[in-house]
């Protein structure tokens, strides 16, 4: 059976490594030690906590469903608005993405340089989410 790192398993669930980390010391994610000493999380234990866990968060209001599944969280660093169009820029580590959008996108989402957004990308579009 495959097992997979806390790190692996943080990148699978959408969280950051100190997270896994404070889900298994606190008895959440089952885990064990391989030769090494490292922490690992049997294949189908992970699978039964990921489900567990999309479950948990179903009744999230907040939460944003999509099919876009490349998201970019960053800050935006640049707005130009026209009269029907505008174009986004977001910052998003290393990574400087640009969206077209339509002005009236822009101000539903309230969408101001320094907040945070994320840029989806799905082939050669870019969607923004407010965050």
């Amino acid at each position: 059976m495959q097992s997979y790192t806390i790190g692996q398993a943080a990148r699978l669930l959408g969280v950051s490594p100190d997270t896994a980390r404070r889900w298994a010391d606190a008895g959440r994610m089952a885990t064990h030690r391989d030769e090494a000493g490292r922490r690992l999380i049997d294949g189908r234990d992970l699978a039964a906590f990921s489900v567990e866990l999309a479950r948990a968060g179903a009744g999230d209001e907040d939460a944003s469903y999509t099919s876009v599944r490349n998201a970019f969280p960053g800050i935006v660093t640049a707005i130009k608005l026209g009269d029907v169009a505008a174009q986004v820029e977001i910052q998003a580590g290393p990574h400087r993405l640009v969206s077209l959008l339509t002005r009236e996108a822009v101000e539903e989402l309230g969408l101001e340089v320094g907040m945070e957004a994320t840029a989806r990308v799905k082939s050669t579009n870019v969607h923004i989410d407010r965050v």
